[in-house]
């Protein structure tokens, strides 16, 4: 049997204080060559400090919720920093004053319970014409069928912010509970919804019912898969497995992916460095193996210097793996590995 390394303890290396010894600029500049490991040290250094400026600003669930989103634009949006224009620390918060600025502003578009809103905002947008409406009509009615698909505690917290628009602050006073509760009501019933949702979306081949609310529903999935995908990549005691080239593979030699999982958690993070664009008709398309039943992460298209994330969310991620590979397909992938294998791990 193989003896795997997965979510292990960390050896003691020289790895966390090579972290600790690099300046912000370098990490960022090691993130954007897709060393993931380099977001962790930032956000040990940072995150506190971007709770605190906004936490003056919004309520402490909402502080939370955009530290999270200010790292994930810092992971995704690494290669956009230019340490020649300034220095990290400036840039990060220019970068939270935008992000508090844009959740003010947000706020600011729901309704105003003292009425005290800005003129300019209750501007009322032209009456939709007939065909519209009557569109509008049908869909709501299929979201109010989801609605009833809920538990009551869900279907209540969901109405009351899907339908009414209440911020959850709102929601929670009118139910009368902690504001965690209520936004724990609302994203357990999203879930719910989305599942109903979704084939209907499908059959509707992508017509309006994204107006009514699917679009909000699937970005609030993606924002809570983003947030643990965060976790992952910034915790230290999780060891990433590592997939190198295949034998045969036609790839640099120092190409090679992370994987992040651990188990119990069903989201996984695998990021790519100095992988060669895929060959013209084919994709790159990530799996991970329980058995002999083989997972897919989904496929992607590598950057011009190698590197790409996969973040996938499936019940399966929550086990071990056996092996993780990255194969050549198809255009469009497969629903099995049918092409060569590119990295891989373990490789013997």
């Amino acid at each position: 049997m193989v003896s795997r390394v997965y979510a292990q303890q960390p050896v003691a290396t020289v790895s966390s204080t090579f972290d600790s010894a690099r300046s912000d600029e370098e990490l960022m500049r090691d993130l954007a060559s897709g060393q993931q490991d380099a977001l962790g040290p930032l956000y040990g250094r940072y995150a506190s400090l971007v709770f605190q400026i906004a936490v003056h600003s919004l309520d402490r669930p909402a502080a939370e919720e955009l530290v999270q989103e200010v790292f994930l634009t810092i992971w995704r949006g690494a290669a956009s920093f230019d340490a020649t224009q300034g220095a990290f620390r400036p840039w990060l918060l220019r970068l939270t004053h935008w992000k508090i600025l844009n959740e003010l502003r947000r706020r600011r578009r729901r309704p105003s319970e003292t009425g005290d809103e800005d003129p300019l905002e209750q501007v009322v947008d032209r009456a939709p014409g007939p065909e519209e409406r009557a569109f509008q009509v049908e869909h709501e009615t299929i979201v109010k069928t989801a609605l009833e698909a809920l538990p009551p505690k869900q279907r209540q917290a969901i109405a009351l912010a899907f339908l009414e628009d209440m911020t959850h602050e709102q929601v929670a006073r009118t139910l009368d509970v902690p504001l965690g509760t209520a936004k724990t009501r609302i994203r357990s019933g999203l879930q719910i919804m989305r599942t109903y949702l979704a084939p209907m979306a499908a059959s509707l081949l992508g017509l309006a019912l994204a107006v009514i609310g699917f679009n909000y529903v699937q970005t609030q999935i993606t924002l809570e898969r983003d947030q643990r995908a965060i976790a992952l990549v910034t915790t230290s005691e999780l060891v990433p497995l590592r997939l190198t080239p295949a034998a045969g593979a036609n790839v640099p030699a120092g190409a090679h992916a992370n994987y992040r999982g651990r188990p119990g958690v069903d989201v996984a993070v695998l990021s790519t460095e100095l992988l060669p664009a895929a060959p013209s008709g084919q994709t790159y398309q990530a799996w991970v193996r329980h058995g002999q039943v083989w997972t897919s992460l989904g496929t992607f298209t590598a950057n011009a210097d190698g590197t790409a994330q996969v973040i996938a969310q499936d019940a399966r991620l929550t086990e071990t793996p056996d092996a993780v590979e990255v194969t050549l397909e198809s255009a469009g992938g497969g629903t099995t590995p049918s092409g060569a294998p590119v990295l891989v791990w373990p490789n013997a």
